[in-house]
């Protein structure tokens, strides 16, 4: 049985997102939310509240039996939202483009079954 949880429009970079997120693919949901605790990087807050809930999710599920012991990470991935476009003065008169991007974290549990 799997259960997801998806985090959208995040103020982030998907690309910064994706560092996080690699660290915690395929693990156990209790060594993915202590790994991600003491990570120092701002995506790791944001991957760790969508992980918590999605083994939330799975505990609302009918049928859904045993602990979070047996819960796995089955899939996580950051997909690219929208993006700002904002304007930086540049020299000699001119102005470059700033894109102030956006992220969709979506994660899945399963208990393998």
């Amino acid at each position: 049985m799997e259960a997801r949880a998806v985090a959208r429009y995040v103020r982030m970079s998907p690309r910064k997102a994706r560092q996080v997120v690699d660290l915690v693919r395929g693990k156990a949901v209790e060594a993915a939310l202590s790994l991600l605790h003491f990570t120092p990087k701002k995506a790791a807050r944001v991957v760790e509240q969508t992980v918590r809930s999605a083994a939330a999710n799975w505990d609302t599920k009918e049928g859904a039996k045993g602990d979070h012991e047996d819960l796995f990470v089955k899939e996580i991935f950051v997909d690219g939202g929208i993006a700002f476009k904002r304007v930086l003065p540049m020299p000699r008169g001119s102005a470059g483009r700033v894109r102030k991007r956006f992220s969709h974290i979506t994660v899945v549990v399963s208990d393998g079954q």
